[in-house]
């Protein structure tokens, strides 16, 4: 599998009491690099992400677009053999960015191929947006539970912890499946944020877990509306982003039931706060002064 991280030869530059200070050091940076996703032999989306779980991102990808349900529907992935440079060493290498993906029905590529341009073509307008997700959920969003909110702040402090790529080059957004004991199950890491979203709704998919109507997702980032999407397709009740969330994401959320927290800020001695958009009868608030 390709890289991660690189390395990259930078000038560095600091103002010290108004002093001017330069000097060159190597640096840490994540690895950016095409997937050209094919589906039964045909060319179904190009997407920048950082190498690895490519398997998850795929049966992700293509389960919050509503092409595949289970993962019986894929009957076989592979890198493509002839995806391969040479790198002056003599050595043909495969450079692990081209997977195709054989369906169980042949037949599924002309509507998948469809479906992705009408669901994720720019411009659409947000009722168009949200129509595409209920056409295509196969879940409803379960009202049965309540979470403490100092669950998810305490779930947002170990997602810290577990973002190695991100503490080697800050490049990366993470993304992770929570129970509701707040322990995370899986993390994922990605230059893209919807990336490492259908990594681990890919893991999930592939471990037999949806719909995830007894976890949450925490992501690292703001919350989009393909984020709130992507959650949606899968069944999770319960979204939490450390930064904002969008109007799109708000409206989405608000439309399937689904709880969206944003600014997930946790600190070490315990403390921490949020915002919860919609649906606020899932974060248990009966302690809660004020």
């Amino acid at each position: 599998m390709g890289r991660v991280t690189d390395r990259a030869r930078i000038r560095t530059v600091r103002v010290r009491e108004g002093r001017l200070y330069a000097g060159r050091k190597g640096d840490h940076v994540a690895v950016e690099e095409p997937l050209d996703i094919r589906l039964n032999g045909q060319q179904l989306s190009l997407t920048m992400r950082t190498p690895g779980h490519d398997v998850e991102l795929i049966h992700g990808f293509l389960h919050g677009e509503g092409i595949i349900a289970h993962r019986e529907d894929i009957t076989e992935a592979r890198y493509c053999d002839g995806a391969v440079v040479d790198d002056g060493s003599g050595f043909a290498q495969n450079t692990y960015n081209v997977m195709d993906f054989t369906t169980t029905r042949p037949q599924l590529l002309p509507l998948a191929t469809k479906n992705f341009t009408t669901s994720s073509a720019c411009g659409v307008c947000g009722s168009e947006s949200i129509d595409a997700v209920r056409q295509k959920s196969r879940y409803a969003l379960l009202k049965d539970w309540q979470l403490d909110p100092r669950v998810v702040l305490a779930a947002a402090r170990a997602l810290n912890d577990e973002q190695a790529v991100f503490a080697r080059t800050g490049g990366v957004h993470a993304a992770a499946l929570v129970d509701l004991e707040g322990n995370l199950l899986v993390v994922r890491e990605d230059v893209g944020r919807h990336n490492a979203v259908d990594k681990v709704i890919g893991w999930a998919l592939l471990e037999d877990r949806l719909p995830l109507r007894d976890c949450f997702l925490l992501v690292s980032s703001r919350a989009s509306f393909e984020i709130a999407q992507k959650a949606c397709m899968a069944g999770i009740p319960l979204l939490a982003c450390v930064s904002a969330a969008s109007s799109l994401a708000i409206e989405t959320s608000e439309e399937f039931g689904q709880t969206l927290v944003g600014f997930t800020r946790a600190a070490e001695d315990g403390d921490g706060r949020m915002n919860v958009y919609t649906h606020p009868e899932r974060v248990d608030l009966a302690g809660a002064e004020g």
